[in-house]
């Protein structure tokens, strides 16, 4: 499926069968995420999706595309290190048959996941017999993603996208869904838009997002001590779990709308310090953040220290190992009104 005026061999696009032969060196990678990221911006702006920036003085818009631009491509590059496959089957896997159970998911219906990753939950709706698009702003994950369906006997199309500008027509899904991907986005308001507008009249939105009261808001607010400040008036990704947020967010579009609080476990079959590991291995958002802090050794040590007290405090099952962590997490399923 792919967007109007492109064809199936366009950067965005990645058939069932993909296949990268050579992974592009990180300037061109860089070049290629802007250039598309101005695209799907400009072209939003076009449609009338996010007037605020377009509209304006020519460098007012300049601005306003850059700081756009070096934002979503710092998210593609964060997302592309460490081994995301590896760190989704052992931690997050689990959630996808949940999200498509929920959405009762079948065959025959379009489905689209949104920051899809390496296919969590996309594969599995494929599985139930769905035609799906897996689409997220870091390809780099695809190939894993892939692999992955070929070794489940399945197939689905693979699309760059971001959250927040879906380059896919008005209604042309009968399922929407993202676990613990679109919450990522900076522009909360912007991607409920998305998932409404490309979600049919009577179609249904399903999403698996972390709460604000849960371990992992505890997990973001200690790494975020040692990072860059998010863009401003960002709001954290954990608000995606309040219920008031979420109805704020859709309003009376989606009704029914069903929030529903559950927990998932992360294992480690070693100790809390193996858990910590495993994340500076795998974890793109971890695996950055080091890297930026390489040169300050001092705020590395501090940060080890943080994490490791962290892991350890939090770990439920028996200290030396396997290590248990109980992540909450709020399940929103609704249906998209006939007329908005």
């Amino acid at each position: 499926m792919a967007r109007g005026g492109e064809d199936a061999t366009s950067p965005g696009t990645y058939g069932p069968d993909m296949h990268r032969r050579h992974a592009p060196r990180p300037f061109i990678l860089r070049a290629a995420a802007l250039a598309r990221i101005e695209e799907l911006v400009t072209s939003r702006g076009a449609r009338g999706g996010r007037a605020d920036l377009v509209e304006g003085s020519d460098s007012m818009t300049a601005q306003r595309l850059g700081a756009a631009r070096d934002v979503k491509a710092q998210q593609r590059a964060m997302w592309a290190l460490g081994d995301y496959h590896r760190f989704a089957t052992q931690t997050v896997w689990e959630l996808g048959p949940v999200l498509v159970d929920a959405c009762a998911i079948r065959p025959g219906q379009r489905v689209l996941d949104v920051a899809a990753g390496s296919g969590n939950v996309a594969i599995r709706a494929a599985e139930a017999g769905a035609q799906v698009v897996a689409s997220d702003l870091t390809p780099e994950n695809f190939e894993t993603g892939c692999r992955e369906a070929r070794a489940r006997g399945v197939r689905l199309e693979w699309v760059e996208a971001d959250a927040e500008s879906l380059p896919f027509e008005d209604g042309e899904f009968d399922v929407v869904t993202s676990s613990i991907g679109a919450i990522f986005a900076p522009d909360h308001r912007a991607v409920a838009d998305e998932l409404l507008r490309v979600c049919r009249p009577g179609g249904t939105i399903g999403m698996i997002n972390f709460t604000p009261e849960g371990l992992a808001a505890e997990f973001f607010e200690l790494f975020g001590r040692y990072a860059p400040p998010p863009p401003p008036g960002a709001p954290p990704p954990v608000l995606w779990g309040s219920e008031e947020h979420v109805r704020e967010l859709f309003g009376d579009r989606l009704a029914p709308l069903e929030l529903t609080r559950r927990r998932y476990v992360e294992r480690s079959p070693g100790d809390a310090a193996a858990y910590c590991e495993f994340f500076k291995e795998t974890f793109g958002p971890v695996v950055g953040l080091y890297a930026s802090l390489a040169d300050q050794p001092d705020r590395i040590a501090a940060l080890d220290r943080d994490f490791l007290e962290f892991a350890t405090r939090s770990n439920q099952g028996p200290p030396d190992g396997p290590a248990e962590y109980h992540y909450e997490y709020l399940l929103v399923v609704g249906r998209r009104r006939e007329s908005m």
